[in-house]
């Protein structure tokens, strides 16, 4: 039952009861003309936010790679009897090649990091990540997304130009220079939200916001290898070079091409403008400067939807940020094979979360099943059967044919996790998209803090067991969420989110 306060503590029966019963917009829908998807203002957007959060993401991981080569050996020296370091004989082809580990261009400069201050360095972009997520999402809301996207991934690729000064100047440089990153960088998926609950109408919500954070695989798919083969050539440095000035180039872009919102466009025909504004309604939009802060924290909706966050991101963040490592430490890849096997879980990642969007769209569409059912399937495939396969990665020993296997299916598969969770935001409250992924976002990021340091401690003898212990935790942590989702997550529309003239009909209808 709903409180009078609007704060949402239904029962995932009765949100089910009304869930079968409402129009899911269809009706509205199919009064308006539909305007075509290729070409089309909407799309471009996605495509314009899917390369813009390729860059985020190369230059959130850069230094995932770059970090076998800017330390001795990635950690501290081995045990004595070498045992721990050598626990996976290392092949000949490694062994031929071990020199491109270690040789760099003359000048370029090797630092003697341990694992733990790998592990803070790591996660130090997740420390200025938290704190802008929230003031990024309610000013992106109030002001329009545009300028905090296009702004905070413009201020991430000038910092990142920096890296190398920093990490001349000290781990604690590099360090405080990461968290100014993040910080920077904080804002971008927020603002994201806030300008889909402007631009994407409800039944192709699914399709454009998986088409635009799929970006965010696609970058970590080909900053993996791109960053390998650069550090090989060209020193680790030019990394942080190219990927600084990558963000820098795609910021003059956005800020050129991208409206906050179709009625400001000045190239969106009208049939198309026409149909988004009359199919988003009054529902979407700025909020003003009030948001109703004692319901939001009073919403097990919005809860549930953290906590499942936080624990699908604490794998996510796991793998961003240390497969690397393991690949190098444990099964003894060389610097090319080790950024090119990195990537390849997010190919698989990135072409998964397009396809789970379409199809989520086309159930919603042809009235299968509603939205609620929707989001929790696709959360439940995308995070339990994943859990499984990191639990077989622990096991695989030695093998790097079968870990790198694992390892894959399991990224692939939790891509439709994409067209669950982490889109619910804006199914429970879209004229607050953007201030709620930032509150999820800010929870969510805490794994990113996190994980990293876990994995240096957990794994600090880059010993078979240690990296079990690390994806036998992360697994846990995916199931348990994927547990809470499939209790507590819903997909209607939260009496607290709908605009006062239409409260009475607004929480009878699930969008």
């Amino acid at each position: 039952m709903a409180q009078n306060d609007g704060c949402s503590i239904n029962s995932p029966v009765e949100d089910q009861e009304r869930e079968e019963n409402s129009p899911l917009l269809q009706k509205r829908a199919e009064q308006l003309s539909v305007p075509p998807k290729c070409c089309s203002v909407r799309y471009n957007l996605a495509i314009m936010m899917f390369f813009g959060f390729a860059v985020v993401y190369g230059l959130r991981v850069n230094l995932s790679v770059a970090m076998v080569a800017m330390v001795n050996g990635t950690s501290t020296q081995p045990d004595s009897n070498g045992s721990k370091a050598k626990e996976c004989p290392v092949s000949s082809v490694t062994l031929n090649s071990s020199s491109q580990i270690v040789d760099q261009p003359d000048g370029v400069p090797r630092y003697p990091w341990d694992s733990e201050t790998q592990g803070m360095l790591l996660g130090a972009f997740f420390f200025g990540y938290l704190f802008t997520q929230v003031p990024g999402g309610y000013l992106s809301g109030r002001f329009g997304g545009s300028i905090f996207l296009g702004g905070g991934v413009l201020c991430t690729a000038v910092l990142t130009l920096l890296t190398p000064l920093a990490a001349q100047l000290g781990a604690r440089w590099l360090f405080a220079l990461r968290a100014l990153e993040g910080f920077g960088e904080g804002v971008t998926f927020p603002a994201m939200m806030a300008m889909w609950a402007c631009w994407a109408p409800p039944l192709e919500r699914a399709r454009l916001m998986t088409l635009s954070g799929a970006g965010g695989n696609f970058g970590a798919f080909v900053a993996f290898p791109l960053t390998g083969f650069i550090c090989h050539s060209l020193g680790w440095p030019a990394v942080f070079y190219c990927c600084g000035g990558a963000g820098c180039l795609w910021a003059v872009l956005w800020f050129i091409l991208v409206s906050d919102e179709p009625r400001t466009h000045p190239r969106i025909s009208d049939q198309e403008k026409e149909y988004i504004i009359n199919s988003i309604g009054s529902e979407g939009g700025s909020h003003g400067w009030s948001v109703p802060l004692l319901p939001m924290l009073l919403s097990v909706p919005l809860w549930t939807i953290i906590i499942t966050q936080m624990c699908s991101n604490w794998s996510y963040y796991t793998l961003l940020t240390s497969l690397p490592t393991y690949m190098d430490t444990v099964l003894h890849f060389d610097l090319r094979q080790n950024s090119f096997l990195s990537a390849l879980p997010y190919l698989g990642g990135w072409l998964s979360s397009v396809l789970s969007g379409v199809i989520a769209d086309n159930l919603l569409e042809r009235k299968l099943l509603g939205v609620t059912a929707v989001r929790k399937i696709f959360t439940v495939i995308g995070m339990l059967l994943p859990a499984g396969l990191l639990v077989a990665v622990g096991f695989t020993g030695c093998s790097g044919i079968l870990a790198v296997t694992f390892l894959t299916l399991s990224t692939t598969i939790g891509g439709a996790s994409s067209a669950g969770v982490f889109m619910n935001q804006i199914d429970i409250a879209p004229r607050y998209a953007g201030i709620l992924l930032g509150i999820t976002n800010t929870f969510g990021t805490v794994p990113g803090v996190l994980a990293p340091i876990a994995v240096g401690y957990l794994a600090k003898d880059h010993s078979l067991v240690g990296w079990r212990k690390v994806f036998c935790v992360s697994a846990g942590v995916s199931a348990l969420g994927a547990f809470l989702y499939t209790l507590f997550g819903t997909g209607k529309i939260q009496s607290w989110a709908v605009s006062g003239d239409r409260t009475e009909t607004g929480t009878e209808r699930e969008h």
